[in-house]
């Protein structure tokens, strides 16, 4: 029988001092048979991605140890960042990586859940394949409210997170929640722009990403817009340590929506609005058959009749991923 393995991409909410950083990963790595693929920290966002692998058992092992440890480490009651957050570990998705179902990694998402719930006393949602309740399938109803909301949402039966006390304890007050899941793999991307303003970037994200904007008529009746990229989340914002604002955007399912195709429309939509993409940020990895399929639409090759280097150094170049710091693609790829 192949071996299974299961990939994990907790996001912490600290991302500035790396002794914290370094000792969450640590903790993660310690576990015997996980291999930490990749750690992207942001200064602005405070906030840190770490991507791991392992078998399911290892991995449901080191994703527990990974909260325990930020928990101990993060106090949620000082945390400012650009990112909306709601915990110390703020997600924790599983991914089928080799041998195993979409259904089998929701089922170590909820054990997960309920242990970090029972055993530290951290509440926690469970969100996409791991929903305990339908509406909470989406990531951002789980968060909505942030870190700040949770007393409230605590209390009230109904928000109440799926693992839970019925009273705001101190152990939610200095970790806050976790939402924990199951999901297929995605993209985490930054559009960089030409514009210091948080405003365009956000209408930017608005004409792209799935859901789209709600607008108001002369009638006072509200009606929604859908964008133009399906299987897409975005946001704007503006990064201070950068100088600029981006389009952030989370690329859900890229069967439907390739890593060129939301390059592309969000050059369009800004060019719309007067201004330019100068580059692109990934966060953690990314499948190389992503940039083969980028490369081959940016040089007209649909054939293929590069090499996959050569095609993978095109779509490097024209989406400027190393706009911000080297992209290195001999450890960010998939």
């Amino acid at each position: 029988m192949a071996a299974r393995s299961v990939e994990c991409v907790p996001n912490f909410s600290e991302g500035r001092d790396m002794g914290k950083i370094d000792r969450i990963a640590a903790e993660i790595a310690a576990v015997d048979g996980v291999s930490v693929l990749d750690v992207s920290p942001g200064m602005a966002a405070n906030r840190t991605v770490i991507t791991f692998k392992g078998a399911p058992e290892a991995a449901a092992e080191a994703a527990f140890r990974g909260v325990r440890t930020a928990a101990g480490l993060i106090d949620m009651r000082k945390h400012k960042g650009t990112h909306p957050r709601i915990g110390a570990t703020d997600v924790l998705p599983f991914v089928p990586l080799d041998g195993i179902t979409l259904e089998e990694c929701a089922g170590i998402a909820r054990s997960v859940a309920e242990k970090i719930y029972t055993e530290l006393g951290i509440p926690c949602y469970c969100y996409e394949a791991a929903a305990m309740r339908p509406e909470r399938k989406r990531l951002e109803v789980c968060r909505k409210g942030e870190y700040e909301s949770l007393p409230l949402k605590i209390a009230d039966p109904q928000l109440r997170p799926d693992f839970s006390p019925d009273t705001f304890t101190m152990t939610a007050a200095k970790a806050g929640a976790t939402i924990v899941g199951a999901r297929n793999f995605l993209i985490a991307v930054n559009f960089n722009l030409d514009t210091r303003s948080a405003g365009t970037a956000s209408e930017i994200a608005a004409d792209v990403r799935e859901s789209g904007r709600i607008v108001t008529d002369a009638d006072g009746n509200r009606r929604r817009i859908p964008g133009l990229l399906a299987g897409c989340k975005a946001i704007g914002w503006y990064i201070d340590e950068y100088g600029f604002a981006q389009v952030s955007m989370n690329i859900t399912d890229i069967s439907v929506t390739p890593l060129h195709k939301a390059f592309t429309e969000v050059c369009r939509a800004a060019a719309r609005r007067g201004r330019k993409v100068t580059g692109t940020e990934i966060i953690g990895l990314v499948p190389g058959r992503c940039l083969v399929e980028a490369g081959k639409y940016f040089s007209g090759d649909a054939a293929g009749r590069a090499d996959e280097p050569e095609l993978i150094k095109k779509a490097v170049d024209v989406m400027g991923l190393s706009s911000i710091s080297p992209f290195d693609t001999g450890t960010r790829l998939i």
